[in-house]
Parts: structure tokens; C-alpha cells; sequence
């Protein structure tokens, strides 16, 4: 079955001023040809999909003393192995209906990419903090990732079925609501929107979710770089150097560092 979509064509000016209710109208009419429900179906290809394969494919450019480290972390359960294959996700989604409506898509958007950080203006926000996966992709390759996230995390924890598939559903309806309310903004105001840490917490269901939150907030202060630089840093000689932490992070030898960084450059 062919689920490629036909939008009205515009110009690239034009595409970006289209009213709110232009972009519903577009938004329904895809239900006619994509159905909300066939999103829910993945079958396997047939022949051709070698797991392995992909995820080997996946390490070209990495440091290849590093790999194993990456493969040991995958091993751990069904949840990392889900962290460390997002290529292998992106292959499955390559092969399900897809509305075709590209964006620049996270590539990488599961739960725990998302998390409290620093801003450049010192500010404590709740937000996904990483991009080193990004590509064009449908826009809801992001959504289907992060709510898949959510059940594995959940089985991961020993959550019941119900209990993961309840949070896998809360996850897509705030996604929806938060769509919904961000389609009545500018650009602008989108682009400065942001979730606060303090909001966050205030944001809490329960009494246990607001301390856990308020850990995670500490932990998170303990991450910018007044309180970060001091473990992370110490003087030699008079210079400050990056505190050596084999096999992620160390000094390299003075004759090979030339060869090192003309290597990287080169990748």
C-alpha cells in the first residue's frame, strides 16, 4: 500500500504562514489516506533485516576502542538496548505508514534524554538535552520513539502492562494538548517556551513525584559548571587539565595527539 500524502503546494514563504485552521484541515484530511489506527500495526520485514548489521553500521566514526564500552551498556537490559539502537528503530520505522511530513527531527527522543540542565542564561529548565542523532525525518518518528520508551521503562521497572501502557498514553496526550495549545502561538513565543525546574515541581502529581523532582533538580545544580568545573578539573604545572577518567576520557600520548586530531578531521 502506497501512504505517501499529497499536501497542497505552496511556496516555502507561503507554508510558513498558513492559518491554524489550514493546518488542521491538512492535519484531518491525512486521516483519510493514513488512518490514526494504522500507526498502531509493524510487522517484520520478511528478508533483509539483520539487526547486528544495522547497529555495527551504526559505530562507523566512533572511536573504536569505545565500542565494546557502548555494547556492554546495551547489554544491560531491554531498556539500554533501546537507548544505544536508535538506528535500528529508525530502519523499523522506515517501513511503517508515515505521514511524510518532514522536520528536523531529535532522532533520539526516548525518556531519558530528557532531563533539568543550565542554560546559557543560567536558567534550570526541564527539556531534551540531546541532538547527536538529529536528521530530516516524519515528524512523528520523535513521538513514537518516546512513547515506546515509556513501556520498556516500565516493564524495565517492573511496572504491569497496564501500568506502562497507561503511561506510554498519558505520554502521546500531552504531546497532543501541548500541540494543540502551542498551534495558537507565534513562532516566536513557541521558541520561548520552556518548562521551568521550579515549574516542574510544582507540576508534581503527588507528594513522591514532587521530592523525587526536587532530587533531580539538585542533582541537576550539581551539574553547572561553578559546581561541575571543581571535579572535573585540576592544576599541573600551573595549568589547569581535565581530571583523566579512562577509557571516556584521558590525555593522549604527546606523539600521537597530531595524528589524533588529523584523524578526527578528517571523519
Amino acid at each position: 500500500m502506497n501512504h505517501q500524502i499529497e499536501t497542497p503546494i505552496r511556496s516555502p514563504s507561503q507554508a510558513r504562514f498558513r492559518s491554524r485552521e489550514e493546518r488542521i484541515q491538512i492535519g484531518k484530511s491525512l486521516r483519510e489516506r493514513l488512518p490514526r489506527s494504522s500507526h498502531a500495526i509493524w510487522q517484520p520485514p520478511a528478508a533483509g533485516r539483520e539487526p547486528i548489521e544495522i547497529i555495527e553500521a551504526s559505530n562507523r566514526g566512533r572511536l573504536q576502542e569505545l565500542i565494546p564500552i557502548r555494547y556492554g551498556r546495551m547489554l544491560r537490559s531491554p531498556f539500554t538496548f533501546l537507548r544505544g539502537s536508535a538506528a535500528l528503530m529508525a530502519y523499523d520505522l522506515a517501513t511503517t505508514p508515515k505521514t511524510d511530513i518532514i522536520v528536523q527531527a531529535c532522532g533520539d527522543c526516548h525518556l531519558l534524554n530528557f532531563g533539568f540542565f543550565g542554560t546559557p542564561e543560567r536558567n534550570l529548565v526541564f527539556d531534551i538535552n540531546d541532538f547527536d542523532e538529529t536528521l530530516p525525518a516524519p515528524w512523528e518518528w520523535d513521538l513514537k520513539r518516546l512513547v515506546v520508551s515509556f513501556v520498556i521503562a516500565g516493564r524495565d521497572s517492573d511496572l504491569s502492562d497496564r501500568e506502562s501502557k497507561a503511561a506510554a498514553i498519558n505520554c502521546a496526550r500531552s504531546y497532543r494538548e501541548h500541540l494543540r495549545e502551542y498551534s495558537r502561538l507565534s513562532p516566536l513565543e513557541v521558541w520561548y517556551t520552556r518548562i521551568g525546574a521550579e515549574q516542574a515541581i510544582e507540576m508534581a502529581p503527588d507528594e513522591k513525584t514532587r521530592k523525587l523532582r526536587e532530587q533531580m533538580m539538585t542533582k541537576a545544580r550539581e551539574r553547572i559548571i561553578e559546581h561541575l568545573y571543581p571535579k572535573i578539573v585540576t592544576q599541573s604545572g600551573g595549568r589547569n587539565r581535565f581530571v583523566d577518567q579512562p577509557p571516556i576520557l584521558y590525555h593522549v600520548n604527546e606523539p600521537d595527539w597530531e595524528t589524533l586530531v588529523r584523524e578526527g578531521l578528517e571523519d
